[in-house]
């Protein structure tokens, strides 16, 4: 069976194909036309636009996918669609491309929540069999910083998540102030790297081998963690964020130079062991889950390494897509479909977009 899935919530129009073959999913085609050069001057993602530009893309996208794939609209069993969260103007571009032609073509319609898409990212083939429910599910992205209790592939309970800004949100934010592009995601990783090199004196130091260094010897700039220390598992990444700015504005009064790398190797330090605080506590509370972490934050090579320790120290598995699925695609979407159609979800040609969670 042929599903293929529709993805506009923020500033990728994606369209891909998936094929289900005895319970497993295997990735047939995937477009992605990004927007980033059109919001990088703006420093961030003007919704505006990027409705607009869905507008133009998402048809032949569509068309370049059918093509690559040599599949025609007859041979689909199934159209998925990203519904929520997401920018409500994006989102409905998605959502009334994809009635359109799920109803020209008589096919079956799902909606599909953006971040358990996010998660059936790692589901696509990738040679070992999918995580069984059920699993802990971390969802780190621009918009989102969130622990999940995955009772099935569609009941997702969240037991953990940030009570402001989310980790990649603040990766961005510091990121301009350190004069990284929009957005700061890889920049960032890549000075932070600079960093624990320089700081740990060997080429292709890690986190983890910054983490071994004497107080004495790590970066001289102090910022508070964003794991809450109340009981539970949320986090406040503004706090984080606010430390950063203001220890950035103090330098720059002072008419001193802010040391860059060292600076991205702290602030990334404080951000990783904040989430690696709190799965390790999650980890060790529900016992034997294997955890699927996923997002455009997934990618973040320090993050990754991280999660393996972790996951490592409590005998987990760990599950993450591969980087070319970090970030917004249709394959996820697709992915997530054939759960919900696998279930009996079906939504009409009166489904509507949402900027709300689940």
């Amino acid at each position: 069976m042929y599903i293929i899935g529709f993805e506009s919530s923020c500033d990728e129009t994606a369209v891909a194909i998936v094929e289900e073959r005895e319970g497993r999913l295997f990735p047939v085609c995937s477009r992605v036309r990004t927007q980033i050069p059109l919001h990088r001057l703006y420093g961030g993602v003007v919704p505006e636009i990027a409705g607009r530009a869905h507008i133009e893309a998402i048809s032949a996208l569509t068309a370049e996918a059918l093509g690559e794939a040599k599949l025609s609209p007859k041979d689909l069993g199934c159209v998925a669609v990203t519904s929520h969260p997401g920018l409500i103007g994006a989102l409905l571009v998605g959502v009334n491309f994809a009635k359109s032609f799920a109803f020209a073509n008589g096919l079956p319609l799902v909606e599909v929540d953006h971040m358990k898409a996010h998660m059936a990212a790692a589901y696509v083939e990738m040679g070992r069999a999918v995580p069984k429910p059920p699993f802990l599910g971390l969802a780190v992205s621009g918009g989102h910083t969130s622990l999940y209790l995955a009772e099935d592939y569609n009941r997702y309970r969240e037991i953990g998540g940030t009570r402001d800004d989310a980790i990649g949100e603040a990766f961005d934010k510091v990121g301009r102030l350190l004069g990284l592009p929009y957005p700061a995601g890889a920049e960032f990783d890549s000075l932070a790297a600079r960093g624990y090199a320089r700081l740990c004196g060997k080429e292709g130091a890690t986190l983890a081998d910054y983490r071994r260094l004497p107080p004495s010897a790590r970066s001289a700039y102090p910022l508070p963690s964003p794991a809450l220390r109340d009981g539970s598992l949320d986090f406040s990444f503004s706090g984080l964020k606010t430390a950063a700015v203001n220890l950035a504005h103090t330098y720059t009064q002072k008419g001193e130079e802010l040391d860059r790398e060292a600076f991205a190797a702290a602030y990334t330090a404080v951000a990783v062991e904040a989430v690696a605080t709190h799965i390790d506590t999650a980890l060790a509370t529900h016992g034997g889950l294997p955890l699927v972490m996923a997002g455009g934050v997934a990618a973040n090579s320090h993050l990754r390494l991280r999660m393996e320790e972790v996951c490592r120290a409590h005998g987990r598995e760990l599950y993450v897509p591969p980087l070319s699925l970090c970030g917004d695609n249709g394959l996820m979407v697709a992915a997530q479909g054939w759960f919900c159609y696998r279930e009996g979800q079906r939504a009409t040609t009166a489904l509507n977009a949402s900027a709300a969670d689940f």
